[in-house]
């Protein structure tokens, strides 16, 4: 089974991705509501709850696991496998797949992340050992937003203040690195140029999990979801994304 986690419904995308690739694959699904959202913790809270996240996984039957959520993602430590007895080959994140998409491209990128994810350098420090810049601008208050239903002109002045002093000219794309940002794909699209791809990270992820996890993760198709914190935003999404599993939504301790 394959355990996938995040913050909170930001990782529904990715699941998401995952399901369009491998439909059979048997996958249970928790975000940490309680605790959302992750994006302005530091490092030793993102450390704890990671742990905590996993345990959680791997106690409901998970066996190889995915870090939806770029924060957790840019924290990961060689520490935690050790703590939690975890083969690296057992857990994909979100920061190498994404990128290993732009190793070969000649794009100007511009990587749009939490402040979590941004201090920690993760992302701009891979793109510099492949050989390329990337401008980084923080959205501390953008997953926050989307998580918990904020009104969509609340999320369009969040986009539009973060991006209004970026060269965008001399951008060629825009990398979601928060799986939340995807849900508002349109609000991007709306407010950049049209000459900017806007990357969405769950598709490079869901193909490594196809190619790291597949067939050993072969199943039925069966789905759980597990929550810290009751949501009606999550259970929209769920809904939206999943309409057969929006009944079954579980919300443990």
């Amino acid at each position: 089974m394959i355990g996938i986690f995040d913050s909170g419904s930001g990782g529904l995308t990715v699941m998401r991705a995952i399901r369009q690739r491998l439909p059979n694959c048997d996958v249970v699904y928790f975000g940490d509501i309680g605790n959302a959202p992750y994006g302005a913790k530091s490092q030793e809270e993102l450390s704890l709850l990671t742990v905590r996240a996993l345990e959680r996984l791997r106690a409901a039957g998970a066996t190889s696991l995915v870090s939806a959520c770029n924060s957790v993602s840019a924290s990961l430590a060689v520490s935690l496998f050790d703590a939690l007895d975890l083969a690296p080959g057992t857990l994909i994140e979100m920061v190498g797949p994404t990128v290993s998409v732009f190793k070969d491209l000649p794009a100007r990128l511009l990587l749009l992340a939490t402040p979590a994810t941004i201090r920690s350098g993760i992302y701009q420090n891979a793109f510099h050992m492949i050989g390329k810049e990337v401008n980084a601008v923080a959205l501390p208050e953008l997953a926050g937003a989307l998580e918990f239903g904020a009104p969509e002109k609340d999320v369009e002045k969040i986009v539009a203040d973060a991006i209004a002093d970026t060269d965008l000219d001399s951008t060629d794309v825009v990398i979601l690195a928060c799986t939340h940002y995807p849900l508002a794909y349109e609000t991007f699209r709306r407010l950049l140029p049209g000459h900017i791809t806007i990357c969405d990270p769950a598709f490079a992820v869901a193909e490594r999990v196809e190619r790291q996890f597949w067939p050993r993760e072969a199943g039925e198709g069966r789905t759980r979801f597990l929550v810290s914190k009751d949501s009606e935003p999550f259970r929209a999404l769920v809904t939206r994304f999943f309409p057969e599993y929006a009944a079954h939504i579980e919300v443990i301790e």
